[in-house]
């Protein structure tokens, strides 16, 4: 089974349905059975590297609300991220843009380190409050994550380094009519869609479990009815024969 999820490194939603998908696969039996790719995904392809603005600044203006209405909404999102154990610190939290992020995380894929990553950028925007965009902050996240710094900084660098792969998975997702994050794709038949509860993500993985799994049926080729010559619930009956 293979779930792709397309998601933003500054996309609080798409931490915590990371977590919620996490959390239903470890209570799935068969985990070891199921493969989770990241996609690239960018909320704001324009925004800008990190000017200093805080998220609360940032929001404010994006949505045309006051400054307090911003609080309140990222306090909301923050309680829900405490559901699942995850501390988002949106008073020191940098937003800033995420393609050299991407970029970064692609590399990592090619070293088998892309679910570390993963976490660590994510865990460094939401809760240490790390600048992602910044490109020596992104090599310490690297060698946090198993990677050589030296390797990822000269990636980083080369602005032309895994952009493409970034680019085909932003691609993709407007081929499938991505338009909000996160977006879990299943054996690219089913979809789901923001940061749905652990319940939801249970049973999907169960649904196509048994999918792909199906019950064996078996054709019937008694000739005596299973009345006549089956034990039933412990008890064993034999018929009275006829006279």
């Amino acid at each position: 089974m293979k779930i792709e999820v397309w998601s933003d490194f500054v996309c609080p939603f798409c931490y915590i349905g990371k977590a919620r998908l996490e959390e239903a696969l470890s209570q799935f039996p068969h985990r070891d059975s199921v493969e989770v790719e990241f996609k690239s995904f960018e909320l704001d392809p324009n925004s800008p590297p990190y000017s200093g603005k805080s998220i609360h600044e940032s929001l404010a203006s994006k949505y045309g609300m006051s400054i307090e209405q911003a609080k309140q909404m990222n306090q909301n999102v923050g309680q829900q991220a405490a559901t699942v154990g995850l501390t988002f610190n949106f008073d020191n939290m940098k937003p800033t843009n995420t393609f050299n992020a991407h970029r970064l995380a692609k590399f990592a894929k090619t070293q088998g380190k892309e679910a570390a990553i993963t976490e660590k950028l994510l865990y460094a925007y939401f809760t240490d409050s790390k600048n992602v965009g910044d490109l020596e902050t992104l090599a310490d996240i690297a060698v946090a994550s198993g990677l050589n710094r030296e390797e990822s900084l000269k990636v980083l660098q080369d602005e032309k380094a895994y952009a493409n792969d970034v680019r085909i998975d932003q691609s993709i997702a407007q081929q499938y009519q991505i338009t909000g994050v996160p977006f879990f794709i299943v054996n690219q038949k089913y979809a789901i869609s923001g940061a749905q509860p652990t319940s939801t993500f249970a049973g999907a993985l169960q649904k196509v479990w048994e999918e792909e799994n199906p019950a064996p049926v078996l054709q019937d080729l008694s000739t005596v009815s299973a009345e006549d010559a089956s034990c039933v619930d412990g008890n064993c009956i034999i018929p009275e024969k006829k006279e």
